[in-house]
């Protein structure tokens, strides 16, 4: 049985939580959903859990998880990786198609969603290869895979080099009523590219991988995306001109969508210099002025949703030298303290854009925004984090869900924690013990 079955809360009080931070109330749930949102302490009734001082928010939903099953079991399952998504706060992931066999087919969908249902700690959403193995020769049968439930295709881990399919693709796309999802890499540009070009490259002598090799294929696909009519989603934008881009492409009223990782809004191609594996990623870590770009396109809406890109590997493999080491990081348990982390000023986190980011826009893109991303609302699905705004917390590689424990941010200090994660009033995880504590 689904661990998103086995722990309903049936009616439950959760005392003096904040919702986007602002001020404590209690919420009841009951059958699955919000019954009601009332002043703190209005009423003393059984089945009560001390909820007081953790902000409420949306759960989050990831765009971009690689899940590895079927074919890659021994770095990530599906059990493992939603666990690993649970505990950091998601309701919902999208499970890339870079599996083993490769997600191109209806059948191949069908049985993601069928592991997934019975194993699944968060909702699965199948991502469709946009061609037949990843290989960029021939569409996968889109059509058939969007009957199947793929709301999103996606050859990532790869880019589609040809134009012309992508145009054949954005055209089925948008007869489906689904999304593109491009990881935009030139390959004729990036060419065995290990580390971003410039400095980094320099001073450890790594094969360059430049920004070019990312901005030509946004440019390109934004301009096939408008003229097919259809929307575009791009995958972890890296660098400033990238998002010069796509905030061109909104200025035209065009459908066109980015996101980006927590590790390229906090992480630079100085970490990536010290040529410790554990910062190989690609898109590759980018300067510090790519890096503030990011945040400012995040603040301002240009880029619309953080995507965790949650990549696990085996220990061994990752500890190989920089060329020999698989690109990719995990990011399910420590997204929300990095972006909490990165949007906090002066006068404290912005919740609020931190759920619009994280939960509500990706919902939107994703095709989900029935069942996800909803509203804190009386008559919604219980469906949401709380998190320990004081949880004052280091990174410990080994302390995961997860199957692998390949994070970048291993040793790193944070403030902001999830503690627990509710999916249609049923506890999917409680990293702080709130729900195994006896109820009041």
């Amino acid at each position: 049985m689904s661990p998103l079955t086995q722990a309903p809360l049936g009616h439950a009080v959760l005392t003096g939580v904040a919702p986007f931070g602002g001020p404590p109330i209690d919420l009841v749930v009951r059958d699955g959903r919000i019954a009601e949102l009332r002043p703190r302490g209005s009423a003393d009734e059984p089945n009560r859990f001390d909820a007081d001082g953790l902000v409420l928010l949306p759960a989050f939903v990831d765009l971009h998880t690689h899940l590895r099953e079927p074919g890659g079991e021994d770095a990530e399952t599906i059990a493992t990786g939603t666990a690993a998504a649970a505990a950091g706060g998601y309701s919902d992931v999208f499970a890339m198609a870079n599996c083993s066999p490769v997600t191109d087919s209806p059948e191949r969908i069908r049985h993601v969603l069928d592991l997934a249902e019975r194993t699944a700690s968060c909702r699965v959403h199948a991502v469709g290869a946009i061609t037949e193995g990843l290989a960029g020769q021939r569409l996968a049968p889109l059509e058939a895979m969007a009957a199947a439930g793929a709301r999103l295709f996606s050859d990532d881990g790869r880019c589609v080099d040809d134009p012309v399919l992508v145009r054949e693709a954005l055209e089925l796309t948008k007869r489906t009523g689904t999304v593109l999802a491009q990881h935009a890499q030139s390959g004729p540009l990036a060419g065995a590219g290990q580390i971003n070009a410039g400095g980094a490259a320099e001073r450890t002598g790594l094969p360059p991988w430049p920004a070019t090799g990312e901005e030509t294929v946004v440019a390109r696909d934004i301009v096939l995306a408008a003229d097919a009519g259809a929307p575009l989603h791009v995958c972890h934008v890296s660098t400033a001109r990238s998002v010069a881009l796509v905030r061109w492409a909104k200025d035209q009223g065009w459908a066109v969508s980015a996101e980006v990782t927590p590790h390229h809004l906090l992480l630079t191609d100085g970490e990536a210099a010290s040529a410790d594996p554990k910062f190989k990623v690609n898109p590759p870590l980018r300067s510090q002025g790519d890096v503030r770009a990011l945040r400012a396109a995040l603040l301002d809406g240009t880029i619309d949703a953080v995507a965790t890109d949650h990549a696990p590997h085996l220990a061994e493999a990752k500890a190989a030298d920089w060329c020999g080491a698989p690109f990719g990081m995990t990011g399910l348990e420590t997204a929300l303290a990095v972006v909490s982390e990165v949007l906090h000023t002066s006068r404290g986190v912005d919740w609020a854009l931190v759920a619009d980011r994280m939960s509500h826009a990706p919902a939107r893109i994703g095709g989900i925004a029935a069942s996800a991303g909803r509203p804190i609302a009386v008559g919604e699905p219980a469906t949401f984090t709380l998190v320990d705004p004081r949880a004052g917390w280091t990174v410990d590689p080994a302390d995961t869900a997860g199957r692998s424990h390949n994070t970048p941010f291993g040793g790193l200090s944070f403030t902001h924690r999830p503690v627990a994660t509710v999916v249609a009033g049923a506890v999917t995880a409680d990293r702080g013990g709130l729900f195994t504590r006896s109820a009041r």
